[in-house]
């Protein structure tokens, strides 16, 4: 018989042996270490996602492209900018779209958009409010500004980028997706056409046509057919669109244009608007509502906001040109009851941090920065009547930024973006 005294086991008093466990200090170590950590990792969550969001941004941007060179292989010929159908005289808005079409409505058969393309390309008589339109709108529809056309206000999933948080009301389908007019804004929302008293004149006077040919520098011109042998810098050297950031409402001064009613000054500097003190000196992301030291400028109405309507093609909506860096202001030369349609310098804009992306000629998608070389802003657009580097033939004044956005004017593109 084995005997186990209480003394050879510790428990001389028969007492239960002490538990181990943690200390009310060692919990909130441990808590304090947790939190420490999660403090860590959440922003690298962020950034992981942000990353995810702008690969998205620059795939959508890649099915572009295909779909522009798709296009053009089935017609030789690019997508026209400011294309579509005319009615000579006051014509009802819902019998034509007023030579207003943006390039994307042309290639949505190319991107996986062939039921949409049916919509437009046949006579339709859906309406946003879920009525008939009597008579049916016209094949290649209304107006893209008409509040009641369906095809108009239907988002498209391969024209928003993922980072973009804008949707909604009072903006019709948004894009984030927009065309190269080059480096000069003159006649950039017209191209060698003119229309007065709501005539389509024709022949093309030849003072237009002159005017056209000396600004019209880009990729895309306004109301004219454009083809890859047009771009003689080159494909992969030359933009032929760019992302833009949609309007959210909130005095941006990428995605929300100042109207200042004078073409020529900011034809002449395009940093106008900035000069002019219409930029919060406090938020200088903002415009000033004159409360902040500077001047609050003339803003458009509801539906002015950038990137609003995929489908019209404008320097608001769908169109940017090469003088402003990358996330600089929008500024329009127009009056203020129209402001909206006016030309004037419209450059890249994202939500993503630091740049936006550009898509090439020839297809490949590039990460452009703010601080890209852009030569000095206080020089003039070429345009036909300029002189000195202003003159019709020159090089871009605005350094590697200008160069890439225009398509023959010979300049040697030394660095890689």
């Amino acid at each position: 018989m084995v005997r186990i005294s209480l003394r050879s086991c510790g428990c001389a008093n028969g007492s239960a042996s002490r538990r181990s466990g943690f200390t009310l200090v060692e919990l909130l170590v441990v808590i304090a270490i947790i939190g420490v950590l999660v403090g860590l990792l959440l922003p690298a969550v962020q950034a992981a996602r942000e990353a995810a969001r702008r690969m998205s941004c620059s795939n959508n941007f890649k099915q572009l492209g295909l779909a522009l060179h798709n296009y053009h292989s089935a017609y030789k010929q690019l997508p026209r900018h400011h294309g579509g159908t005319w009615t000579d005289g006051n014509s009802p808005v819902d019998m034509n779209n007023r030579l207003d079409l943006s390039f994307l409505v042309g290639i949505t058969p190319f991107m996986e958009q062939q039921a949409i393309w049916e919509q437009i390309s046949n006579p339709n008589q859906s309406r946003v409010d879920g009525g008939l339109q009597t008579p049916p709108f016209p094949a290649m529809g209304a107006a893209p500004y008409h509040a009641q056309y369906s095809p108009w206000h239907t988002e498209l999933p391969t024209l928003r980028c993922p980072s973009d948080p804008g949707v909604g009301l009072p903006a019709f389908g948004r894009t984030n997706y927009a065309a190269c007019v080059g480096d000069s804004i003159e006649r950039m929302d017209t191209g060698p056409t003119q229309i007065t008293n709501g005539i389509l004149v024709t022949p093309t006077p030849t003072a237009v046509a002159i005017e056209s040919q000396a600004a019209c520098r880009g990729v895309f011109v306004a109301r004219r057919d454009m083809r890859f042998r047009d771009i003689l810098d080159g494909l992969s050297n030359t933009i032929m669109c760019g992302e833009i950031a949609t309007d959210l409402g909130d005095r941006d001064t990428r995605t929300l244009p100042a109207i200042e009613n004078d073409t020529p000054t900011i034809r002449d500097e395009p940093d106008y608007c900035f000069h002019d003190g219409l930029v919060s000196p406090l938020r200088p992301r903002f415009w000033s509502d004159g409360t902040d030291g500077g001047t609050a400028p003339t803003l458009p109405g509801a539906f002015g906001g950038r990137g609003y309507r995929w489908a019209q093609a404008g320097t608001i909506w769908t169109s940017f040109n090469t003088i402003l860096t990358p996330n600089r202001e929008v500024c329009l030369g127009g009056a203020a009851g129209d402001g909206v349609n006016s030309p004037g310098v419209s450059t890249v804009s994202s939500r993503h941090q630091g740049g936006a992306h550009i898509l090439m000629s020839d297809g490949a998608v590039k990460f452009v920065t703010d601080s890209i070389e852009a030569g000095n802003f206080d020089t003039p657009n070429v345009w036909s009547g300029g002189t000195g580097g202003a003159a019709p033939g020159n090089k871009s004044p605005y350094g590697l930024w200008g160069s890439l956005g225009t398509r023959g004017s010979k300049e040697v593109i030394e660095e890689e973006l």
